[in-house]
């Protein structure tokens, strides 16, 4: 087997292209059926409007039809693009697949309340439901707030100069952490044909100014054993998101990796802020506490251990500025 090799490597401006947020799309059961109930006068003489409600009903649980309301603030619209999203088709998929939470008969699923919708100009980037899931054995309610944003991909940059392996990172501001954060080159999935390698070389491009093929870019996550999904799963207890990461590795000379180093790059009408970082491989596990970065130190390092990485064979013929 051969290495990844870097045939083609340049450093570009930041892309201004418009990233669409999206996550796979399946089909409901049955097209939606909107409905609002009987609207009841209040003594006070005011005519608030009732929530907007939606049933649908499961293969998994067909005597069971599962109750969609929208909590107080959430639009027609948004509830609307919530039920239609493929964010909450694909849920209610995973819900009802072979793994799912529904398949054995053991829960049932009896409501969910869309509390909030996030759109990515006509499409929806976020979305935050609970879901009142019931142990048929216990009758116990399980935890069920969700936090959906669909699936992403990271991208471990793994450059060799002079004898030493750089890793590519990017430092940008994150507002959840209040600070800015160095991690992998990472993004969401840009569409809603699951084009994980696809979106991992746009995202490097993006984030970093560097452009790569994508017949040379690695699937770590593929390594993983079918039954995981061939992705990993940053947070399950809170977020849907899965995680599909990549090894690009090639050769370039010193002047590639000082060009790299600090240099801005990001969607800058976007509002992203982000620096390049270039950190030596053997010191990358202490650097920062991003989990992409460790968990693609993890997979790198199982998958060299057992031989499933092919070898570099051939430097990269280009880089400019």
């Amino acid at each position: 087997m051969t290495h990844l090799h870097l045939l083609h490597l340049r450093l570009l401006q930041p892309s201004r292209a418009t990233i669409s947020i999206a996550g796979k799309i399946t089909t409901l059961p049955s097209p939606p059926r909107w409905s609002r109930p009987p609207c009841c006068r209040m003594s006070s003489g005011s005519d608030p409007s009732p929530p907007l409600s939606h049933t649908l009903t499961l293969p998994v649980q067909p005597a069971e039809p599962v109750h969609v309301v929208a909590a107080t603030g959430v639009s027609d619209s948004q509830f609307r693009s919530a039920i239609d999203s493929s964010l909450f088709k694909q849920w209610l998929k995973n819900l009802q697949s072979e793994t799912g939470i529904l398949s054995s008969g053991a829960g049932t699923l009896k409501r969910v309340l869309i509390q909030g919708v996030d759109m990515f100009g006509s499409r929806i980037g976020f979305l935050k439901f609970k879901a009142d899931i019931f142990d048929k054995e216990t009758g116990k309610k399980v935890p069920g707030i969700v936090f959906a944003r669909g699936p992403a991909v990271a991208v471990l940059i793994l450059l060799d100069s002079d004898g030493v392996t750089y890793a590519v990172l990017t430092e940008q501001a994150r507002v959840p952490m209040g600070r800015f954060v160095l991690e992998l080159p990472a993004g969401m999935l840009d569409d809603d044909k699951g084009d994980f390698v696809g979106t991992a070389v746009r995202e490097v491009e993006e984030e970093t100014g560097i452009q790569l093929n994508l017949k040379d870019m690695v699937d770590l996550t593929a390594f993983l054993n079918p039954s995981t999904g061939c992705r990993v799963i940053p947070s399950p207890g809170g977020c849907d998101e899965e995680l599909g990461i990549f090894l690009f590795r090639g050769n370039v000379d010193s002047a590639i990796i000082k060009q790299l180093q600090g240099k801005e790059t990001g969607l800058q009408d976007h509002g992203e802020l982000i620096k390049v970082r270039v950190i030596p491989y053997e010191k990358l596990w202490r650097a920062t506490g991003d989990a992409k970065v460790l968990m693609a130190i993890g997979l790198y390092e199982m998958a060299k251990r057992e031989g499933l990485l092919p070898l570099i064979n051939q430097p990269a013929t280009s880089a400019r500025q």
